[in-house]
């Protein structure tokens, strides 16, 4: 796959998908890489290079993998707004909740690599005019893709931006309400999901960041017969594994019209139901991650420390994740916290302490 996922067009880069469904770990990424590099491999005449195959009836066999998922027309007489970005979505999505019974109201819905219409990421401030529209046309909720659409993102119909880790939480609830077994997630997913999990009698197995490591990890626990029953990250990109071992955009979309038709509720009041939780997000541009992470090793050391990915610190109900990025020179600071004082407090408390690395 050709994709800048979240990113800016300018980071396109390659992302190699397995027979499996899945995307290639990292060690034989980290190979491939080395043949590429080194030019250690052999090249053949141009009429021996393989072949290249149109395949366009995959579209129309994603949208009925889905659509088929859910019987009759639970969207009839709901109104949504697509904003795909103008990325592959635009080809999908519209279609799927059209034929699960919606009115479909789409933004940015022409495919082009430069997204004129907004950034790829569909951040709070790049959905404005998604919410707008939401709000005006009386939809039942928005929802936005990133880049290659293995993530979805909500707009309730107040016009408010759904923070990824409560929309995670609130489909898993409507999942487990109907189904006992495992949740799989990072350990940078907010402790909402656990929360809501406990409450409705699931369990949740951590990995470390990146979906491959979810997905391989549900199937890993399927295999030793154990019931993995939904999957996926805190921002927008979750697994269905009845469905495939990666994230679906598309799908998502799909069950958030199933579960508003199936419970009568507004997306509002389902969000404003979930435990409380406090999140922040900050990254830090900086090539001195190894050294930040040895640091808050020794100063919290005295803390329950989670070393899955990066450093993760417990100090009861709250903790702090550090880690750094495997694209880009920075790390990334997640704090979750009962309150707004309290998580801002840890959080201050963690980046002066990364100040003194920095400064050095």
């Amino acid at each position: 796959m050709i994709t800048a996922s979240h990113n800016p067009p300018e980071y396109n880069g390659v992302k190699i998908i397995e027979p499996d469904g899945t995307e290639m770990g990292d060690e034989e990424t980290i190979k491939l890489e080395q043949i590429l590099f080194n030019r250690s491999f052999t090249t053949v005449p141009w009429d021996k290079v393989g072949t290249e195959t149109a395949a366009p009836e995959h579209i129309e066999h994603y949208i009925k993998a889905i659509t088929g998922y859910f019987s009759g027309k639970p969207g009839k007489g709901m109104t949504v707004v697509v904003d795909p970005g103008s990325g592959p979505a635009c080809l999908t999505t519209s279609r799927i909740l059209t034929e699960m019974g919606c009115k479909v109201i789409t933004i940015n819905g022409i495919m082009d690599g430069t997204f004129p219409g907004r950034l790829p990421e569909p951040s709070v401030e790049g959905l404005k005019n998604c919410a707008a529209l939401v709000t005006s046309s009386g939809a039942a909720f928005g929802v936005a893709h990133d880049g290659d659409a293995d993530r979805a993102v909500f707009i309730d119909e107040q016009g408010r931006f759904v923070e990824e880790n409560q929309q995670f939480a609130l489909i898993a609830q409507h999942i487990c309400h109907n189904k006992k077994g495992i949740i799989v997630t990072p350990v940078s997913t907010g402790q909402i999901l656990e929360s809501v999990a406990k409450s409705e009698q699931c369990s949740v197995e951590y990995t470390a960041v990146g979906s491959i490591y979810v997905a391989r990890t549900m199937r890993s626990l399927l295999e030793q017969g154990k019931p993995v029953i939904f999957g996926g990250e805190g921002n927008g990109g979750l697994i269905f594994p009845d469905h495939q071992f990666c994230r679906d955009g598309g799908m998502t979309a799909a069950m958030m019209v199933f579960l508003l038709s199936s419970t009568g509720k507004t997306l509002s009041e389902h969000v404003d139901q979930l435990p409380k939780r406090v999140i922040i997000k900050e990254k830090i541009a900086t090539n001195k991650g190894a050294e930040i992470l040895e640091l808050l090793k020794t100063v919290y050391s005295h803390e329950i420390i989670d070393e899955t990915d990066g450093i993760k610190i417990h100090k009861k109900t709250d903790w702090v994740l550090v880690r750094s990025s495997g694209t880009e020179p920075i790390i990334r600071i997640f704090v979750d916290a009962d309150t707004s004082v309290t998580a801002a407090a840890f959080y201050n408390e963690v980046k002066n302490h990364i100040r003194q690395i920095l400064a050095i």
